[in-house]
């Protein structure tokens, strides 16, 4: 179920601007190698006005059973990885941005060579937290669960948030190595885009309770990018989440808690196939969500 029909786009052109963004390609590249404190950068008008706006309105409702719950203590939101399932202009943008002419844009404004795209789109795809959701500050996961060989290098976000205030929070937050201060912010304002390189410095999240209205959602396409290793030099880590100076010594210890266990799930699923609708099912029995 989507929340309302959405008008379809009938131009036969790519959905990307490939000649907006393709000409501003140098400095662009040079802004996301010296940005602060990782290597990002946020590009506002991603996409066409019109594709990102019908993007909006076919988004799915939360009420929607094709949901996977992500519910523990250091987060709270729901996502949706099966492509067959998205609704046409958002399964279209998310095949262009996996196709080799998207990736190979990609590969010369991050600087990594020889990136792939994951069809699987493996803890990605899309994502909507409500009124109370929340990310914590993490690092994520740099091995792909059922590639073993694949190498997590590249994350972008294309937020999809039409009249998104401030005030709500939410806003995406880099902070600087060791959790010293957050360094940089961005709002989840509609047809903003932020892509950053995926490694231990880049530490990011949404960790404050959005306070959005009921019934508005928080809501994003998140597609990863990776490298094939022959040799898995690599460091291999699942999702790592950190604590803020201002989190205090209980939530602290919860969040330590809770990415050990998010740790022993994650090797599980490398090794036993579990699937994130199982898990999402178990939280959902424990949270009384029926």
């Amino acid at each position: 179920m989507v929340s309302s029909a959405a008008p379809a786009l009938q131009s036969s052109a790519p959905l990307f601007p490939y000649d907006k963004w393709g000409r501003a390609l140098p400095a662009l590249a040079r802004q996301y190698r010296d940005n602060y404190p990782c290597p990002h950068i946020r590009l506002v008008d991603f996409l066409k006005p019109e594709t990102a706006s019908a993007m909006a309105v076919e988004f799915p409702q939360p009420a929607s059973e094709e949901w996977t719950q992500y519910k523990h203590a250091n987060e709270n939101k729901l996502g949706m990885a099966h492509r067959e399932r998205f609704p046409p202009t958002l399964g279209a943008v998310t095949d262009e941005l996996n196709s080799p002419e998207f990736v190979a844009w990609l590969s010369e404004l991050t600087g990594i060579p020889n990136l792939i795209a994951d069809p699987m789109l493996e803890g990605g795809g899309l994502h909507q937290s409500g009124r109370g959701g929340y990310l914590n500050v993490h690092t994520d996961f740099s091995m792909h669960h059922f590639h073993t060989n694949w190498h997590r290098r590249v994350n972008l976000i294309l937020y999809l948030n039409p009249g998104w205030l401030e005030q709500w929070g939410g806003s995406l937050e880099l902070w600087e190595p060791r959790m010293a201060r957050c360094g940089a912010k961005y709002p989840p304002l509609l047809n903003h885009a932020l892509i950053f390189t995926t490694d231990e410095r880049s530490l990011h999240g949404f960790p404050d309770p959005q306070k959005c209205p009921q019934g508005i959602s928080r809501k994003s396409l998140a597609l990863y990018y990776y490298t094939v290793e022959q040799d898995k030099k690599f460091a291999v880590h699942s999702t790592d989440y950190f604590a803020r100076p201002q989190d205090g010594i209980g939530k602290a210890f919860l969040i330590w808690l809770d990415k050990k266990a998010v740790d022993l799930y994650s090797r599980a699923k490398a090794r036993f196939g579990f699937s994130d609708a199982l898990a999402s099912k178990v939280l959902g029995f424990l949270s009384g969500k029926k």
